[in-house]
């Protein structure tokens, strides 16, 4: 068994009421997927239904603004899923695109046949409620993010939760994650040394 399945399973073992030993034939429905730096995951006006699960890398959701802007929605990296919430979701075509800031494997499975797996046993229920809450719950973050929090908590809550992915990622990229310019970033991060050297 490959180290992604196993790092899946322990995740899922989250779920209250499915066996890791039940979850076989759910498991037999995946594949590995590699994602060479610069390469799109997803693109803007795919269809698919495709969860993934991060075993290694950096994967950046992102638009292009009408003025040739790019507008970074998200950062999702190991331990962490990474789906279209418009294919999954609304069942519409994807607005963003999701590529690789480098080298990724994910774990892959199609959404529509990992719903017919539930839909044949119920007892699997509580992984679609656990997808579906785990994706809203971190669109519901990011939006109390901007609405409660200054870019400077953003980016302060960021260093807490994965210094890494700081230092993985261009400052562009977090910058406009952040809703600021590169320039505004060097600031907070100066203002944040500052006050790290007075503690």
């Amino acid at each position: 068994m490959s180290v992604s399945i196993n790092l899946l399973q322990t995740l899922l073992q989250e779920l209250n009421g499915v066996l890791t030993s039940d979850m076989a034939p759910l498991f037999a429905l995946t594949n590995q997927v590699k994602l060479e730096e610069g390469e799109a995951y997803i693109r803007e006006g795919d269809t698919s239904r495709k969860l993934a699960f991060i075993e290694k890398g950096i994967i950046r959701a992102y638009t292009t603004k009408p003025n040739g802007d790019e507008a970074t929605l998200l950062l999702r990296w190991e331990g962490q899923f990474i789906a279209s919430h418009d294919t999954i979701i609304h069942h519409k075509p994807a607005r963003f695109i999701y590529r690789a800031l480098e080298p990724v494997t994910l774990v892959e499975i199609d959404y529509d046949k990992l719903d017919a797996a539930l839909r044949e046993r119920p007892e699997f229920e509580p992984l679609r409620v656990y997808f579906l809450k785990r994706m809203l719950s971190e669109a519901l973050e990011n939006i109390e993010s901007f609405v409660m929090l200054s870019p400077e908590e953003r980016y302060q809550r960021l260093l807490e939760s994965r210094f890494d992915v700081v230092n993985r990622v261009p400052d562009k990229y977090i910058a406009s994650m952040l809703g600021v310019t590169p320039v505004s970033l060097s600031r907070i991060r100066k203002r944040l040394q500052d006050k790290g050297r007075k503690n």
